[in-house]
């Protein structure tokens, strides 16, 4: 009988007894088995720490502002595994992933695969049968052992680098940032979207020979009070207006999406002309990424992220310090190989109640509430928090805390901001 997309994804995580496998040797065996279909003329891989979400649906959206055709990969989901998939503004249909996973299968045979690895060739198979014109696909861990990896991009962009993913990828920046700047090739661009990248993923790419542009240096970001600047050492000058996603860390992340699109040198995209500047500006506009500081209405104002790692952390208080004085509660969870002290610690006294919630029902890696409060104590002794078993139990109590014309932030996981999603929709 035919598996369902349900039935098929629960296969996959039961094919390979490791949930993560790092390796080119297997995916790109099966992917040559498949023929090793490119996914389109023109590629562009995003890797980094934060930010490889927003940049990515960045280029998709001034891409299709411009009239082309994108396919855009990315992980996790937030709600239905068809997130992951996007072909020409849409989400990838069941049928369509059922019918690659079958071709997968039956080019695999006894390969294990992980359910990462059936996701990225499930992506490659699909742009190059929709005939996409750029395929943005990003890096799902690290860079130079992940599955995106077999793709030789014309673009590479490491959007940041910070701890996270500690046990795969090193001990600090040097070495993570060696991992990522992996995804970069010989005689091809690589952007660097922060202003101070690690020793280890500069020499990294000197070393294979990519040709290095860096935020601060090559290209620019100059803020002014009817817009922003984007600016680039050959003379090329684009005015546009803010993002639509917030936080000021978009603009970082916006302005290595285009520095992308300036280096990838696509007909009919001259940053000459008017037309450009347009499909630029139509993107920053129309840009829409689930879950990234995503306001669900309501009062007090529910706000929902995904930033989980104290990068990430920093960001958001960046935003929170920018906000007027509203009185901010947060709902937070987190995994148990996350750095909770780092982010707890980067937020501190923003936030005037924490709402504790447990992550162990749904992540085998979730962590308990017990032992959140007790990492929270240690780091906030003095902040006042409440603990829940999980996120619908923290929710409704902040929603009881917070009053009127106040703000609810919930965060720290795609868990905690599935959870929220979910229930907003319901």
């Amino acid at each position: 009988m035919p598996r369902s997309l349900t039935e098929w994804l629960t296969y996959q995580e039961r094919v390979n007894v490791h949930s993560i496998e790092l390796g080119l040797d297997r995916v790109r065996q099966v992917w040559q088995r498949m023929g090793a279909p490119a996914p389109a003329p023109r590629v562009i891989t995003v890797g980094g720490t934060n930010g490889k979400g927003s940049t990515v649906a960045l280029i998709e959206a001034m891409l299709a502002a411009a009239g082309l055709r994108v396919g855009a990969f990315t992980s996790p989901h937030l709600l239905d595994y068809n997130e992951r998939i996007r072909l020409a503004g849409a989400n990838a249909d069941d049928a369509a992933l059922i019918a690659s996973f079958e071709r997968i299968e039956a080019a695999r045979a006894d390969t294990p695969l992980t359910y990462f690895e059936f996701g990225t060739l499930a992506a490659l198979d699909l742009f190059g049968r929709a005939g996409v014109d750029v395929a943005v696909l990003e890096v799902g861990l690290g860079g130079r052992l992940d599955a995106v990896n077999i793709i030789d991009a014309d673009v590479a962009i490491v959007t940041t680098v910070d701890l996270d993913h500690m046990d795969w990828l090193g001990p600090d920046r040097d070495s993570i940032g060696r991992e990522k700047a992996g995804i970069a090739r010989a005689g091809q661009p690589a952007i660097l979207g922060e202003m101070n990248p690690p020793k280890g993923l500069l020499d990294a790419l000197a070393a294979c020979g990519a040709q290095v542009e860096r935020a601060g240096r090559d290209f620019h970001v100059e803020r002014h009070d009817d817009g922003w600047r984007w600016r680039h050492r050959d003379g090329s000058v684009l005015e546009l207006p803010e993002p639509a996603l917030a936080a000021p860390v978009q603009f970082a992340n916006a302005a290595a999406a285009i520095a992308g699109l300036h280096a990838l040198q696509l007909e009919g995209l001259s940053f000459a002309s008017k037309a450009a500047v347009a499909a630029i500006s139509t993107g920053l506009h129309q840009v829409r990424v689930p879950a990234r500081l995503q306001s669900l209405g309501g009062d007090p104002r529910l706000i929902v992220d995904v930033g989980h790692n104290p990068q990430a952390a920093r960001a958001l208080a960046e935003w929170l310090d920018v906000q007027p004085g509203r009185r901010v509660h947060a709902v937070y969870g987190a995994l148990s190989d996350k750095d909770v002290a780092g982010v707890i610690g980067a937020l501190g006294s923003r936030i005037a109640h924490w709402h504790l919630a447990g992550l162990e029902r749904a992540s085998p890696r979730g962590l308990a509430v017990t032992a959140l409060a007790a990492i929270f104590r240690q780091t906030l002794p003095q902040a006042p928090f409440d603990a829940h078993d999980d996120v619908t139990a923290a929710l409704a109590a902040a929603r009881m805390t917070a009053q009127p014309g106040e703000c609810i932030l919930a965060f720290g996981s795609f868990f905690v901001a599935a959870a929220v999603v979910a229930e907003r929709s319901a």
